[in-house]
């Protein structure tokens, strides 16, 4: 029987599925199916060293499974570095849903999920991501207690998006510091790349501060409304990474920076929201140092989110998370000086730190 699988493996040229390239030393994966309601589901726990594994919950029309696998990989790691780099004591993990939020979401398929949380025992605790509600989350709460990012009627720290935006403008502050000598974005020509609940709300802040906003999304009907609410410029070029901007701030999905791209970006500075913006770490943190690009990383600069919803379990209130994130923008004048001085990108600066906290946990526990 174990022959004729490796047969079929090699006839139909089937990857092994711990041979993917995202898999970083994950704990748990665990996939999810319930036919009465459609529920296809992967939930990825890459290290509860920290504490419980806490992340999103995406929802998303992948193109195929293989493509949700990598992204639930690459997801919980990044959740891992971003509870680490912003001192909670949180493990990394997240989870996707298969299909279009707009057509597949019920509320039989969101509680299904949740009872799948459940069974978890608290090893993993879901929040809210691109495609999912904070209403979702209430749904969840229903069945599980281990979820955060419910609604304030139910005393919840409610929609994250808003602290996530902040930490984002934060972060921007710093790089624009380091990189032009002053946090101030008055004047600077700013690239906002998706116009979603923390695209909006950064578009609010930097609009406010006096920037030129330029934005682009896929969503021509949002981009349209948030243009007019905020007097946005949208983008009319057909490449947007070769735009003439200060700035840029990928805030929809990621790996936009890429082999294809990388070259063309003229902007100084890319802080954004969007999660794994270098599509091969090591590779593009590199090409970005060495094009003497201020590069803001996104697990630390978009982790205002998780401080929020963190509030919900160490008991902290909205003016505690906001306190805490706004410490992004110290942390990530640190993580330049560390990389500038050690001659390292500023993706491995940031990851080193929170390595070392995870590592300096496991000694502790050993003792």
């Amino acid at each position: 029987m174990i022959a004729e699988v490796v047969k079929a493996n090699e006839l139909h040229k089937v990857d092994p599925v711990f041979g993917q390239p995202s898999f970083n030393d994950h704990e748990q994966v665990v996939f999810c199916q319930d036919k009465d309601t459609g529920l296809k589901a992967i939930i990825g726990i890459h290290n509860t060293t920290l504490g419980p594994a806490l992340g999103g919950t995406r929802i998303w029309k992948y193109n195929n499974e293989w493509e949700a696998l990598n992204d639930v990989l690459r997801l919980s790691r990044g959740m891992t570095y971003k509870s680490a780099i912003s001192g909670l004591n949180l493990g990394g993990g997240k989870a996707v849903i298969i299909g279009d939020a707009s057509k597949d979401k019920t509320p039989e398929l969101i509680t299904r999920f949740g009872q799948f949380v459940n069974s978890l025992s608290g090893k993993y605790i879901t929040a809210e991501d691109v495609g999912s509600t904070t209403a979702d989350m209430d749904l969840i709460r229903d069945v599980t207690p281990h979820v955060t990012g419910i609604s304030e009627a139910r005393g919840g720290s409610g929609n994250p998006s808003p602290v996530t935006a902040y930490g984002v403008f934060m972060g921007m502050k710093a790089a624009a510091m380091h990189q032009f000598g002053s946090a101030s974005l008055e004047g600077k020509k700013i690239l906002v790349q998706g116009t979603g609940h923390v695209g909006e709300t950064l578009i609010k802040h930097i609009t406010e501060e006096g920037a030129t906003v330029y934005i682009s999304d896929i969503n021509e009907e949002r981009m349209q409304a948030v243009s007019a609410k905020y007097g946005a410029t949208i983008f009319a070029g057909d490449d947007l990474y070769s735009a003439d901007v200060d700035i840029y701030a990928p805030c929809a999905l990621g790996a936009t920076i890429n082999d294809d791209t990388i070259n063309r970006i003229k902007a100084r500075v890319i802080a954004g929201a969007a999660n794994n913006q270098l599509a091969v770490e090591q590779v593009h943190g590199r090409i970005l140092m060495e094009k003497g690009i201020a590069y803001a990383p996104d697990f630390l600069i978009n982790a205002g989110g998780i401080i929020n919803v963190y509030g919900e379990i160490a008991g902290y209130g909205k003016e505690e998370a906001l306190r805490r994130t706004e410490n992004i923008y110290n942390t990530t004048l640190e993580i330049f000086n560390h990389a500038e001085a050690n001659g390292i990108t500023t993706h491995q600066a940031a990851m080193q730190i929170a390595q070392q906290r995870i590592d300096d946990r496991k000694k502790e526990s050993a003792k």
